[in-house]
């Protein structure tokens, strides 16, 4: 079961750096100690339970049910965003401003744990009608 994240302690420490832009939304790296359980997600898809694809021809839409089931992945390996330590946000789009929609929604999901992450264009993916997928890495402290 997954642990209350108020309570769990951290892995993740979120690195800046100084020499470059601050204009990413995101930390330019991470880590996670040695003694860290590492959780590699299978892409979050914006699923419903019964495998449709959810939010039809909406990025953000669909963004947001892909952090739904990363969610679900997560606190099914004891896990929350918060433990992320990396995404790959991929969008099936060659227009920027589809990309920066689905963006939008991952970046405030995560909030102040601004991880760092790649948003990609991509020609198409798995499923019918999907627009979003997510890859994401996590790090938790098991006690």
């Amino acid at each position: 079961m997954g642990k209350d994240p108020t309570t769990v302690a951290h892995a993740i420490t979120l690195i800046r750096s100084a020499s470059l832009s601050d204009i990413a939304e995101y930390a330019y790296a991470a880590t996670a100690p040695a003694d860290s359980r590492l959780i590699f997600l299978a892409g979050a898809c914006p699923l419903n339970d019964d495998g449709s694809t959810a939010a039809i021809g909406d990025y953000a839409g669909q963004a947001l049910k892909a952090v739904e089931n990363m969610r679900a992945a997560l606190a099914a390996a004891g896990a929350s965003l918060q433990d992320v330590i990396s995404t790959r946000v991929l969008v099936a789009s060659a227009r920027r401003e589809d990309l920066v929609a689905a963006w939008e929604v991952v970046r405030d999901s995560f909030a102040d744990h601004d991880v760092p992450s790649t948003l990609m264009g991509v020609t198409v993916l798995g499923y019918k009608d999907q627009l979003v997928e997510i890859e994401a890495v996590a790090a938790v402290l098991d006690s």
